[in-house]
């Protein structure tokens, strides 16, 4: 019989309070004082879950999501509806992650306890940096103290499992001073940090009037002395850009790493689901939903629901989609999990795996799929050599 893989959910809340030149996420800036339609939002996303449960078959969550724009705009009453709502229509697993993004200093105090009572128990904090001239070049509305504040009102409300984003590679930024944000970090004892280079995308601000960032040679110091430093603490990575201790790894991010299945619901978000295909083995299709927040609320009011486009993933697709997310494991995948992943024998591989191997790309293992400490470094050449066919 053909397994299923496990099943995460993912809830999308498009405001933020403005947009930061960098982002290229589905954000949309609404200033402090404009008020959010919560309810007609929260309607929305529950009708939207309602239409993809067929897609679920009663498949249990493992974990949930809630990511923005910055869903700390919402209050605590629409979170406790909102997960009331899911668990009324999914069962989830006794030991559920449920994790929130959150903006130090979005707004006013005592919010962080409501999220904890509404069944939140992971914060995602998006820190990017503690120094106040750093947060300006990014256009952050925090300040570095705001970042500390928040990490102890979110401990004071009871969470004990809390991730910390960190940028590198910022404009004017030294070895020195990337490791005085990790220093900082580190004080604030977070049980998982994602830290992350900034790099210029397509449609923003920064891309189209780019910073001056630190030269290339900085930046190889920046990242060695960064990780070196971050593991000495006992935050171990566990994929390119994640730190974490060893029972804290984020089980919503290992699930996309591991080709496993999740919804998306809200404006602009992405969903995978796998279905058994008859003897073939698994059916998999990638499905997105209307990304502009007017057209989104106004999809609830459309027979024609909420979703913007849906695509399969060709069998030929199946290699390189698996190893674009297991690669980014620093454990790899063994080449059993990859047969079962793409229905493809390990002679499809074979040719490719010497030659990256003999590159120093792949670490030596007749049994595993596993990018060596250089393979991480240069990751799109590792998935040029096995990915295709």
């Amino acid at each position: 019989m053909i397994a299923l893989p496990p099943l995460a959910l993912y809830v999308h809340v498009p405001w933020c309070v403005r947009k930061c030149p960098y982002c290229d996420f589905n954000s949309h800036g609404v200033g402090r004082e404009q008020a959010l339609p919560e309810q007609e939002y929260l309607a929305a996303l529950l009708a939207d879950l309602d239409a993809d449960l067929p897609l679920a078959a009663g498949r249990e969550l493992v974990s949930l999501f809630i990511g923005g724009g910055t869903p700390r705009l919402m209050s605590a009453s629409f979170y406790r509806q909102l997960l009331e709502g899911v668990a009324a229509r999914l069962p989830t697993a006794r030991d559920i992650e449920i994790t929130l993004e959150a903006n130090p200093g979005t707004l006013e105090r005592g919010r962080f306890a409501g999220y904890r009572e509404a069944g939140i128990n992971r914060l995602s904090l998006g820190v990017q940096s503690f120094q106040d001239a750093q947060l300006q070049a990014l256009g952050r509305i925090h300040s570095g103290r705001d970042a500390e504040a928040a990490v102890l009102e979110a401990r004071e409300a009871g969470f004990d499992n809390l991730n910390l984003d960190l940028m590198h590679g910022l404009p004017g930024q030294t070895p020195e001073l990337a490791l005085d944000d990790l220093e900082r970090a580190l004080a604030l004892a977070p049980e998982h940090l994602s830290w992350y280079q900034l790099t210029l995308e397509p449609n923003t601000e920064f891309h189209s009037r780019p910073p001056r960032l630190p030269e290339e040679e900085v930046l190889w110091d920046i990242q060695d002395l960064g990780h070196e430093r971050l593991e000495r603490a006992g935050l171990l990575r566990y994929e390119i850009s994640a730190y974490a201790h060893p029972q804290r790894r984020s089980r919503h991010n290992l699930n996309y790493w591991r080709f496993g299945d999740y919804l998306g619901i809200g404006a602009g978000a992405h969903g995978k689901l796998s279905a058994v295909d008859g003897d073939a083995g698994l059916a998999i299709e990638r499905r997105w939903k209307a990304r502009q927040p007017e057209a989104y609320l106004r999809r609830a009011r459309d027979p024609r629901g909420f979703i913007a486009g849906h695509s399969p993933i060709a069998d030929e697709e199946l290699p390189l989609e698996f190893a674009m997310n297991a690669l980014r494991l620093v454990e790899g995948v063994s080449l059993a999990r990859w047969r079962a992943a793409t229905g493809r024998p390990s002679a499809v591989l074979e040719a490719r795996l010497e030659h990256a191997r003999k590159k120093g790309l792949l670490v030596e293992d007749a049994d595993r799929l596993q990018a060596s400490p250089q393979g991480l470094l240069f990751l799109n050449e590792l998935l040029a050599l096995i990915g295709m066919e």
